[in-house]
């Protein structure tokens, strides 16, 4: 492939900025795993399972249904608009979610199985104080998104970090100091969370607005009191088209919520594993969804501003600006390699080092039984993870409203496959046919999604698809390097001792080093946008 750069290929600098490294975030995500390994080492399986699988589903759900139709539909456009408007659309999110907190602790507390007191206390206290957690942190929806519309990325990177940090802190001293408080601990640590996420962004704007750098910049709020909800005689009190579009999106995040935690919900209703099966299911989905945390949600959140701001909704390709079209399909084809690349080399290694990674990190509870093979095929689904972030990001960002509407069928009906499927596959596979369940189901999505982007480009010279081709020379490599490191986990993993394991620790890194050898000979383009856009923006700028 060329080196070159296309023309029309570089990046605006609001993008740039959202490709930096972010410094701040891999420390706060390094603490935030080294404490989570402590924690794990003081409390049983059935309160992980209870707190971050019936609980953490209260919360998520709550949070989800009340902000997340609202947050794409005011991400798409440009900073100049009617704010107030905007504001007063955002400030609904806060009575939607108190009316959805009510609504889902009843479900909670008298519809779905109570557990065992003696086994884990106080949960009534966890579903109240888990859904209040989720209505406050709604209260900061309307200075999320400004921050997001005018791209405040060191903004969100240390509020959500700070916030996690701050959670995981409390939970460790209340773990150790007070076992026996049970649920008490990781509630009053969910509401400290929230707490100190909302106050990060109020705090800042309360000194940013007005200021004389946003005076500078133009910034079109000048004072909190503008943020607030408005009443005005005069005019309408929200956007109606941005109130259209977002009914639009409600309809569907109703189902991509199903779709995103629903093996949650399959063992949620219909207990088809107890809470500690459920506690070592999480464990493992948490440790093997890093990736897709830590690289490709990012990637997802800040592209899907990028393509909804430099595409038109509903107008045809060819009325569009054509630079501005060659610009989004460079960049999409350059996420689609980046993501096949670091998905797929992931899914290699991941195989033959799961069951090492559960020894080191949560010992014999997490390295003997079905833990290894569920990380093994965790591997597996964080490449489809990869690949579907990057695709419907695209797709959401360019859909019309006509198009989200029609879509809205596709997700009902892949959302009653996919329970359907979880519920069968788990009473096959046990926990192993939550993951295979979610494997078709991204599966299903990734080939929507293609189908869509090969159709919004089919009259047009560009053809970003081509970003999920790679060389045989790259496929050779990777198969010989599962190949050498399943071999070497048969014979030095897990239980040969320590220098056994060092030994196949450097066999793998050996074979990681080879395979991005020929990542750097064979996708020179690839490079190429690497080196120009995100290393010499770390080394030169850093975070902003």
């Amino acid at each position: 492939m060329r080196s070159g750069t296309p023309p029309g290929w570089l990046l605006p600098a609001p993008s740039r900025r959202y490709l930096r490294p972010r410094k701040q975030q891999i420390l706060f995500r390094l603490i935030t795993f080294g404490l989570n390994a402590f924690t794990l080492r003081y409390v049983s399986k059935e309160i992980i399972g209870l707190v971050n699988v019936r609980l953490m589903l209260l919360y998520s759900t709550i949070v989800f249904l009340a902000r997340e139709a609202f947050r794409r539909a005011c991400l798409s456009g440009s900073t100049r608009r009617n704010w107030t408007k905007t504001f007063n659309l955002l400030w609904l999110t806060v009575p939607l979610g108190v009316c959805w907190s009510v609504f889902l602790g009843w479900v909670w507390l008298d519809i779905l199985e109570v557990p065992d007191q003696n086994a884990v206390p106080h949960y009534n206290f966890g579903v109240v104080a888990f859904g209040l957690s989720a209505v406050i942190e709604l209260l900061g929806e309307p200075f999320w998104v400004l921050a997001q519309v005018h791209l405040f990325v060191k903004l969100k990177v240390i509020a959500e970090s700070l916030s996690i940090i701050c959670k995981c802190f409390l939970t460790v001293i209340l773990v150790v100091l007070y076992p026996h408080w049970g649920l008490y601990i990781f509630s009053l640590a969910q509401l400290l969370y929230a707490s100190i996420l909302v106050m990060c962004y109020i705090m800042y704007f309360m000194k940013f607005l007005g200021s004389p750098e946003a005076k500078k910049k133009s910034f079109p709020v000048n004072q909190m009191i503008s943020v607030l909800p408005n009443f005005r005689q005069d005019e309408e009190f929200i956007n109606w088209k941005e109130a259209r579009l977002t009914w639009s999106f409600f309809k569907q995040s109703f189902l991509k919520q199903v779709l995103t935690e629903g093996e949650r919900y399959v063992m949620t209703f219909l207990n088809v594993l107890n809470f500690g099966d459920q506690g070592v299911y999480d464990i493992v989905n948490n440790l093997g969804s890093l990736a897709a945390r830590f690289i490709f949600l990012p990637i997802e959140e800040s592209f899907y501003v990028y393509f909804a701001t430099i595409l038109e909704r509903g107008k045809d390709i060819k009325l569009q600006k054509q630079d501005d079209i060659s610009m989004a399909a460079a960049v999409l084809e350059s996420l689609l390699k980046l993501v096949l690349l670091v998905g797929l080399t992931i899914t290699v290694f991941g195989y033959a080092y799961s069951q090492l990674a559960l020894d080191l990190y949560g010992g014999s509870m997490l390295s003997v039984g079905s833990g290894p093979s569920l990380m093994r095929c965790y591997s597996l689904y964080v490449l489809l993870l990869a690949l579907n972030g990057v695709t419907e990001c695209f797709t959401f960002a360019s859909m019309c409203k006509e198009e989200v509407d029609r879509y809205n069928l596709v997700m009902l009906g892949l959302s009653l496959v996919f329970l359907c499927m979880s519920y069968f596959l788990t009473s096959w596979q046990g926990s192993i046919g939550f993951i295979l369940a979610n494997c078709f189901n991204m599966g299903i999505r990734i080939a929507h999604s293609i189908h869509y982007i090969h159709r919004y480009f089919e009259e047009s010279p560009h053809r970003p698809l081509k970003g999920l081709l790679i060389s045989p020379l790259l496929i050779v490599v990777c198969v010989i390097s599962g190949v050498i490191t399943g071999v070497s986990e048969v014979f030095l993993c897990c239980d040969q001792g320590w220098m056994a394991k060092l030994i196949h620790i450097t066999v793998g890194a050996l074979c990681f080093i080879a395979t991005l050898a020929a990542i750097f000979f064979t996708e020179t383009r690839l490079i190429h946008f690497v080196r120009t856009h995100i290393l010499s923006r770390y080394s030169k700028e850093g975070l902003k």
